[in-house]
């Protein structure tokens, strides 16, 4: 065993928010040194076609309604592939340490010992929007942004959620799909149903897809995503930074009215 230990590690790399160019630098690097990859759902698989076809790729993402590894049991298959084939890299959609559960996966690894490092990758939260037009700042119309989650452990809000509902800044939403009409009531209560918002799927993809309206047709929006899909929702004035924004809106509140 001691023999294993001494060539195991772990590197934990994001791999950016879709598009495969959009990893760094480094990251590419390091999965080309790689002698196993453990690979996410949100991780675009033309990256994995570029590399070594001798080296195993293994699948550990994790998709509504699908079957998929338990958290813990992917912690343990982490550690069982850098035991048995030496360089194991995690790969990551997004940033590891971004709602990606890498500090979990980092603690479980080094308490076996194995020495673990992290390539930080672009987060979806700041470059999905960005891809769309959309800047989470903008001086006169936001100073700042939350990114939070809609999805918790005891399956209701966070208390952060709540504070950030009451801001003035720009909400960015990550695992918030299937909640987003429960999403929009919430939000209306602080910010009235006039507040922009945007959902954007399959971020820097070619399949990318956007919907813009505001908070008060959100149920009207859904109509035009799938909700079995992740995606990102933004909420927020910047949102009417995006091109078809006034349009959308425009031509939605018209067709309600028909």
């Amino acid at each position: 065993m001691q023999q294993y230990m001494n060539k195991a590690k772990v590197t934990l790399v994001g791999a950016g928010p879709g598009a495969s160019d959009l990893i760094t630098l480094r990251g590419l690097r390091v999965l080309r040194q790689a002698d196993v990859i453990l690979y996410d759902a949100l991780v675009d698989t033309s990256l994995l076609n570029e590399l070594d076809d001798g080296v195993p790729k293994i699948y550990v993402g994790k998709r509504c309604s699908k079957h998929s590894l338990a958290q813990v049991d992917t912690n343990r298959l982490i550690v069982e592939s850098a035991l048995r084939y030496g360089h194991a890299v995690r790969l990551k959609g997004g940033d590891p340490f971004v709602f990606g559960r890498g500090a979990e996966e980092l603690e479980y690894v080094e308490s076996f010992g194995i020495p673990v490092e992290v390539v930080p990758g672009v987060s979806s939260a700041i470059a999905v929007p960005a891809s769309q037009g959309i800047p989470l700042t903008k001086r006169g119309v936001s100073n700042s942004f939350w990114v939070v989650t809609a999805t918790t452990e005891q399956g209701g809000f966070s208390k952060d959620f709540q504070f950030a509902a009451q801001s003035s800044a720009t909400l960015v939403i990550l695992m918030g799909m299937r909640k987003l009409g429960i999403i929009s009531a919430a939000l209306r209560q602080h910010r009235g149903g006039n507040t922009p918002v945007a959902i954007i799927q399959n971020g820097t993809l070619t399949s990318e897809t956007c919907s813009t309206g505001v908070l008060s047709d959100a149920e009207a929006l859904l109509a035009h995503v799938d909700t079995s899909q992740p995606g990102i929702i933004i909420i927020g004035n910047v949102v009417t930074e995006h091109p078809a924004f006034f349009e959308e809106t425009i031509q939605r509140a018209i067709n309600m009215e028909l």
